[in-house]
């Protein structure tokens, strides 16, 4: 058995404790369910060196990793929270093993998917979900170019289900114009497990409505408009007890500011206008996916101020022309975007067919902030199709 020491000094007398206490030996020296009687009994364990077991220790600090959580988010000062004790809970949630992955989005993809998929069925799931965005958070860190490449590239790749590349493209969008409104750093990782779970109850319809040549049918359309209530639920049949994870989720088609809870209102903003966003982007069968400058422009015009303002900082976050889109150049060039540039209109591309329709063979990285090369419009990613590894080359990066 592995033991971990306890901070001794946050256990509050009289509270009973969630875990058994050891020494570093393995004596067992207060059973779960007893408290510390004094500050003298304080002493004598701390002289024995407490401990609990790693699984124990490692869910416990997870309890209080949660409490901190809600201090802070009730406002609560520096002073409170530096004096808050070990709780005297631990959830089931608090034992669970994040799933380890090492791959590149496609794989991230197909983790996420069997998450969704199976709903309240799936296995491990939080576990699967925590591996999913600490992934995420390390492909993004190492490079969000690269990322929004590989994503925009998968969202039109019909070969790939639509639903687990809708939630992580959504919930990298999120992340960047959560930084870029300044929202707060504690929220912001809750923000990101919404958006890879808001249609965790609908995931197998969002693939089917990709290929379906009709309309939605009235039970489609009655899961559709229940989908935010009914994954909200599923999360709380996980174990999910984060009342603003819950809450962004529940309410991420609902701006009315009555509903849900008023701090989650500029989340649930931002979570929606990005839904829709992506949503507008995905080719179907019935039609073919907006350009991002015009899913942007359709965000924008017309909209409510806060709308507006939140839609116009995530078009400025990626660009009218993200990476992984493709644009017709000036020259006649067909190009694929690789970097956001300085400007909204002026990444970098690498381009792949030239001027009379003809595939390159060697394919070249061109500065749209070049006359000669500036983009002359947004081009459809139907029957487009570029090998990635010529276009990383070209554009003098590793693959994403």
């Amino acid at each position: 058995m592995i033991y971990a020491p306890v901070p001794i000094h946050r256990i509050e007398i009289g509270k009973p404790l969630p875990v058994h206490i050891w020494d570093a030996k393995g004596k067992l020296l207060l059973r779960k369910g007893q408290a510390i009687i004094s500050e003298q009994h304080r002493e004598h364990l701390n002289a024995h060196g407490a401990c609990a077991t790693q699984a124990d220790y490692k869910a416990w600090v997870h309890s209080y990793d949660r409490l901190v959580y809600t201090m802070v988010r009730d406002g609560m000062s520096i002073l409170q929270i530096a004096k808050a004790t070990m709780p005297a809970e631990i959830f089931e949630l608090d034992y669970t093993v994040s799933e380890n992955i090492t791959g590149d989005w496609i794989d991230v993809q197909t983790v996420l998917t069997h998450v969704l998929y199976p709903g309240a069925t799936a296995r491990n799931p939080l576990g699967r979900l925590e591996g999913v965005q600490n992934r995420v958070v390390t492909l993004l860190a190492q490079d969000a170019d690269n990322s929004l490449f590989s994503l925009f590239q998968a969202l039109g790749d019909k070969t790939l289900g639509y639903c687990a590349t809708h939630a992580l493209l959504c919930a990298v969008v999120c992340e960047l114009t959560a930084r870029k409104l300044g929202m707060d750093d504690i929220v912001r990782p809750v923000l990101m497990q919404a958006a890879l779970t808001m249609n965790l109850s609908m995931a197998k319809l969002q693939d089917m409505l990709t290929i379906q040549r009709n309309a939605p049918g009235a039970e489609q359309r009655k899961q559709i408009q229940q989908h935010p209530q009914t994954s909200a639920a599923l999360l709380r049949g996980f174990g999910v007890v984060n009342k603003d994870l819950l809450d962004i989720v529940a309410w991420h088609h609902d701006l009315d500011p009555t509903k849900g809870l008023e701090r989650n209102l500029e989340h649930r903003r931002l979570l929606h206008l990005v839904d829709v966003y992506v949503a507008k982007m995905a080719a179907r069968s019935t039609r073919a996916g907006l350009p991002a400058i015009k899913a942007a422009q359709s965000s924008i015009v017309g909209a409510a101020s806060e709308d507006a303002r939140v839609a116009m900082a995530i078009s400025s976050v990626l660009g009218f022309y993200p990476p992984g889109t493709y644009v017709q150049l000036v020259n006649g060039e067909k190009a694929v975007c690789v970097q956001r540039g300085t400007a909204a209109n002026t990444p970098m591309v690498v381009s792949t067919v030239n001027a009379q329709g003809l595939p390159l063979g060697v394919y070249v990285l061109r500065d749209t902030r070049e006359k000669n090369f500036a983009i002359q419009a947004p081009v459809g990613a139907d029957n487009f199709k570029v090998h990635h590894e010529r276009v990383f080359k070209a554009a003098g990066r590793p693959g994403a």
